[in-house]
C-alpha cells in the first residue's frame, strides 16, 4: 500500500480524497496555488507545498511543479481527482517514468478514450451499442456532405477532442451543414488546438445516464449502476440522481452488462464512468468514457455504500476488485453549488463568503472546501460545494433535498441555491419526466420582495 499520495488537485474533490486517505493510514500532499493558499485542502492535508502563481497553467497544469512536489515529499503516489490532469495521458507517463503510481488509467487507456472518435471506434469492436455517423474523424467537407446523408438528418457535428460543449453543431437540413462545419471547426481549433470532426445521429428527446464501473489489473471489471445527469445547461451538468426515474430493471441490466463489456475488452483498470445517451424508447447507446473520478461520484456511493476514492487507490496498489455488481438500495440527489447568479444568466459570482451555514441531518451530505470568511477566486470552476441528500424513496429525497436547500445560507457572493430550490418544485423534474432539453424552457421565477 501507499505510504504518501499527492493530490494534483484543488478545492472539494481534494478533500475529499484527502478524506480517504486519512481513514486508510495514508499520509497526504496537497499542492495549492497562491489563489488558494486559504483553502480548506491546504489546512488538512499532512504537507502542503506551492506549485505556482493563481493561473492553472502555471500551477494545477504545470507538470514539472506537481512532480517536483511529490519527488521533495516524497509520495509515491499521485491522485489527479477530475478535471486539471486527471485524462493527461502525458501526465501519467511521466508519472509511470518517474516511478510515481498514478491513481487513474494508464497513458494508453486515456488515448485509446480520449478521443472520441477513436473511442468510439474501439465501442463499436466490443459490440457496445453506439450511435449511427462516422466511422472515425471525417477528412474533408465533401465526406461530411455523404455521411450526414447516409445518417439521416438530423445530425450532430462534435470535435474529436471535444468536452464541455465545445465543437459542437447540431444540423437540421443540409443547407445548414457547412455553416455548422466551419464554425465547429473553428471553435474546437481554438478551445483545444485540434479540429478532428466526427459525425453522430442526433438523438431526439435524449437522457444522458452514465453507468460506473471499476477494473482492476487482472482485466475484470464490475459496475455500480446509473447516474442520471439529464438536467444540464450548456452541456454542463446541474443536478444527477440515482437510480434514473427513466430506468427500468431491464434497462439496468443491458446498461450494466454493456459498460462491463466496454471496461473489460479495453482491460481498464481504475474507476471510470461508461456515459450513454437513451432515447424515449429506451435504445442507448455509447457517448464517450471518462477515466477519472466524476464530480457527481457521491451519490453513488450514498445508494450502494461504496467509497469509491478507497476503491481507487486500492486498485491502483495492485488489490483485485471483488467481481461483483452493486445496485442502488436508497434514492440519492446531487445539486452542484456554484458560486454564479441564477438570475443573471448564471453570471460568475467570485469573491468572499462573509456568512456560511451548511444543512445537516440525516441523509444530508456536503461535499465542500469553503468556509464563513474564504475568497472564492475567479480563476476557477465555480463550483463550491456539492449538496447530496439520499433517502428510501425518490420523494423523500426531493424533499429532504427541498429541507437542506432552505438551510443553505452563503452570504457575500451569489450561489445557485435558489435555481436548485425551484427545480425541486418544478413539475417535470418532480414527476421525473426531463431529457438533456429541460434546461432550454426553464425560466427563474425572480424573488419577491419583501
Amino acid at each position: 500500500m501507499f505510504k504518501k499520495i499527492l493530490i494534483a488537485n484543488r478545492g472539494e474533490i481534494a478533500m475529499r480524497v484527502i478524506r480517504t486517505c486519512k481513514e486508510m493510514g495514508i499520509k497526504s500532499v496537497a499542492v495549492y496555488s497562491t489563489a488558494d493558499a486559504e483553502s480548506l485542502h491546504v489546512r488538512f492535508a499532512d504537507e502542503a507545498v506551492c506549485i505556482g502563481p493563481a493561473p492553472s497553467s502555471e500551477s494545477y497544469l504545470k507538470m514539472s511543479n506537481i512532480i517536483a512536489a511529490a519527488e521533495i515529499t516524497n509520495a509515491d503516489a499521485i491522485h489527479p481527482g477530475y478535471g486539471f490532469l486527471s485524462e493527461n495521458a502525458k501526465f501519467s507517463k511521466i508519472c509511470e517514468e518517474h516511478e510515481i503510481k498514478f491513481i487513474g488509467a494508464s497513458a494508453e487507456m486515456i488515448d485509446r478514450m480520449g478521443d472520441k472518435a477513436s473511442a468510439k471506434s474501439t465501442m463499436i469492436e466490443a459490440g457496445v451499442p453506439c450511435v449511427p455517423g462516422s466511422e472515425g474523424i471525417i477528412p474533408d467537407f465533401e465526406t461530411c456532405i455523404k455521411v450526414a446523408k447516409e445518417t439521416g438528418y438530423p445530425v450532430m457535428l462534435k470535435a474529436s477532442a471535444g468536452g464541455g460543449g465545445k465543437g459542437m453543431r447540431a444540423v437540421w437540413k443540409e443547407e445548414d451543414l457547412q455553416n455548422a462545419w466551419e464554425s465547429a471547426r473553428q471553435e474546437s481549433k481554438a478551445a483545444f488546438g485540434n479540429d478532428d470532426m466526427y459525425m453522430e445521429k442526433l438523438i431526439e428527446e435524449p437522457r444522458h445516464i452514465e453507468i460506473q464501473v471499476v477494473g482492476d489489473s487482472n482485466g475484470r471489471a464490475c459496475h455500480l449502476s446509473e447516474r442520471d445527469c439529464s438536467v444540464q445547461r450548456r452541456h454542463q451538468k446541474l443536478t444527477e440522481e440515482t437510480p434514473s426515474p427513466f430506468m427500468t430493471d431491464e434497462l439496468r441490466e443491458e446498461m450494466g452488462k454493456a459498460a462491463v463489456k466496454a471496461a473489460e475488452y479495453i482491460k481498464y483498470e481504475g474507476a471510470g464512468t461508461v456515459e450513454f445517451l437513451v432515447d424515449k424508447h429506451r435504445n442507448f447507446y455509447f457517448m464517450e468514457m471518462n477515466t477519472r473520478i466524476q464530480v457527481e461520484h457521491p451519490i453513488t456511493e450514498q445508494v450502494v455504500d461504496y467509497d469509491l476514492i478507497r476503491e481507487q487507490i486500492l486498485v491502483a496498489a495492485g488489490v483485485p476488485i471483488s467481481g461483483k455488481n452493486y445496485y442502488p438500495q436508497l434514492h440519492s440527489i446531487e445539486c452542484r453549488i456554484n458560486a454564479e447568479d441564477p438570475y443573471k444568466d448564471f453570471r460568475p459570482s467570485p469573491g468572499k463568503i462573509t456568512n456560511l451555514h451548511l444543512p445537516g441531518g440525516h441523509g444530508v451530505r456536503i461535499d465542500t472546501h469553503v468556509y464563513s470568511g474564504y475568497t472564492i477566486p475567479p480563476n476557477y470552476d465555480s463550483m463550491i460545494a456539492k449538496l447530496i441528500t439520499t433517502a428510501q424513496t425518490r420523494e423523500e429525497a426531493i424533499n429532504k433535498m427541498k429541507r437542506a436547500l432552505d438551510e443553505f445560507v452563503v452570504e457575500g457572493i451569489k450561489t445557485t441555491v435558489p435555481f436548485h430550490r425551484q427545480l425541486m418544485d418544478h413539475p417535470d423534474y418532480v414527476s421525473g419526466n426531463y431529457t438533456t432539453k429541460f434546461m432550454e424552457d426553464f425560466e427563474m421565477e425572480e424573488p419577491k420582495d419583501d
